[in-house]
């Protein structure tokens, strides 16, 4: 049974980076068969796909996030991160990790998600 957990602060301040680590159980993050993602969900709205890391280390990101999210993996641990640089109001969500086959679009697992705040 695989198993992911969000971990990181709850709330950051404005302007500052938001770090976020996911501890996967179950299957090795290096594995060639799988994505590992972030996903957002801010209060009120559906789910946003933030980027994934795919075999090899490599991350890709949303074009709309690109700027500003920087997401990397440490295979001896098998945890992979999220950066997210000068937060604002509008990067208040629930944070997910999820994994995801290679060849087929959907998440097979998720972490129970983490909701972070943002203060002024």
């Amino acid at each position: 049974q695989v198993q992911l957990q969000e971990s990181g602060p709850g709330l950051v301040k404005t302007s500052q980076t938001l770090s976020l680590t996911c501890t996967v159980s179950g299957a090795a993050i290096s594995t060639n068969e799988h994505y590992w993602s972030w996903i957002r969900q801010p209060p009120g709205k559906g789910l946003e796909w933030m980027g994934f890391i795919v075999p090899g280390g490599s991350a890709f990101y949303s074009p709309s996030l690109k700027s500003r999210t920087s997401m990397s993996r440490d295979t001896s641990k098998n945890q992979y991160t999220l950066q997210l640089s000068s937060v604002t109001q509008e990067d208040i969500a629930v944070y997910f990790c999820a994994r995801r086959e290679r060849l087929s679009p959907g998440y097979v697992d998720w972490g129970q998600g983490i909701k972070v705040a943002v203060s002024s």
